[in-house]
Order: C-alpha cells, then structure tokens, then sequence
C-alpha cells in the first residue's frame, strides 16, 4: 500500500500548530518569529520547520560529506554507553571540533531530493538534513528507540511505497529527538500509548547527532574512536 500524499504546506503546519496548542500561521509563508516559535515547543529543528513549510533551505544545509554519516550510527552506540561525565567530555569534544576551522570536504553524496511528497519522503529527508542516510537511519532507530527496520525499508517509506505506522512514528521521533506526539499531529498517523516522551539519554543522542552533521569523515572517525576509549577507561 502506497503512503498517502502530504497536503499543502499551510496545511501541515496548521496540523502541527493546533498539536502545540498554537494558532495557525494568520498567513503563508510564516513569519521566522512564528516558526521559532514552532521549534522551541516541538524540538524540531528550523531547517525541519521549513522543509514542512515548503520554503528554501539556508546556505549551507546541504554542505554534508555524505561517507561521514555512514560513522554516526557508531558514535551514537558509544555515546549511549558512557557515564554521564564521559557523556560530557564527548559533547564538549565534539564542540571543540566544531569551533575548528573546517577543513576541505568530499562532497561525495548529499542528501538525495525528497521522493513523491508523502510524510515517509518528509521525515527521511529531516534525517538526510543530519547526514544519515538509510542505512544510517535503520541502524540509529534500533538504538535509540529499539524499532528494528532494514535499510530498504527506510527507502521504501522515502519512496511513498511503505506507509508509516505508530512503531515507525516513534522510530523516528527518537532519531529527530521530537516528542511521538509531534509527529503524529503532523502525519496524522496515531502516536503509540503510552507516549511517555524522549528520555534524556534518547534527546541527547539526537544532538549529538545535528551537532556532527557537518564533519568530515575523519572527524567523525576520530570521535567514534574517541568515544570507545572513553567506554574502556
């Protein structure tokens, strides 16, 4: 069975806002001050608000080394398993990395252009915003949230020919770091109960993630071993 096709823009965002207790856009496109709104109640990031909103993307979004989010599903395991101290160290590291100049990138495979406009199409290509691709994505859903899907499955929502269910809804509120909730009141797909909402460990993996999108494959390597020497001090 096919996804069913994403309504208009205004529509989506309409659907989200009444989920967050906030009156619709009074007109579209959106003020940004509405759409920082959006972000701060739902956790999805202002690029995610204007892929749903339909508008262009800030320079920069797509500058993604597409060979370093195949490494990001590993840093994610080795994040979940430290302390929270070594948890710390981690993110102040990746920081660090980050206030570096940056170096020259491979730009071997950017995010692939959505697939027919479903919410399957939608929500893969957020995550292609955090440089995972499928593969990447099947293997940071089981971590973070234990739904177990193969990489082709994830292709197979991007392409509209898998629809979403409440499992998948929560697999990839996990990997977004968003409330299942808002990901219902956008798709219209019913959350699972009970939602009892991200754990803190799930909701800093995610940002661990956003925080690396941009790092080359040797940076993301480099933390990756990092992080696994960190696990065995």
């Amino acid at each position: 069975m096919t996804s069913p096709t994403c309504p208009s823009p205004d529509v989506l965002l309409a659907r989200l806002a009444r989920g967050l207790g906030l009156a619709p856009p009074p007109a579209h496109p959106p003020g940004e001050e509405y759409l920082h709104e959006l972000s701060r109640r739902s956790g999805l990031r202002d690029h995610d608000l204007l892929l749903i909103a339909g508008l262009p993307l800030p320079e920069g979004a797509l500058d993604l080394e597409g060979t370093a989010g195949i490494w990001v599903p590993s840093l994610v395991q080795h994040a979940l398993s430290l302390s929270p101290a070594d948890r710390r160290r981690l993110r102040e590291r990746v920081r660090a990395t980050a206030g570096q100049p940056r170096p020259a990138r491979s730009l071997e495979r950017p995010p692939a252009a959505p697939g027919p406009a479903g919410f399957g199409s939608l929500l893969v290509y957020m995550l292609a915003l955090r440089n995972l691709g499928p593969s990447a994505v099947a293997s940071a859903m089981y971590m973070v949230s234990d739904v177990c899907r193969a990489a082709s499955t994830i292709r197979r929502i991007r392409d509209g020919v898998t629809e979403l269910d409440a499992e998948l809804l929560r697999g990839f509120a996990a990997v977004l770091g968003v409330p299942v909730s808002v990901l219902a009141a956008l798709t219209g797909v019913s959350a699972p109960a009970p939602d009892d909402g991200l754990s803190p460990d799930v909701a800093e993996a995610a940002e661990l993630v956003w925080e690396v999108r941009h790092f080359t494959e040797p940076e993301v390597r480099e933390l990756v071993e990092w992080a696994e020497e960190l696990g065995r001090g």
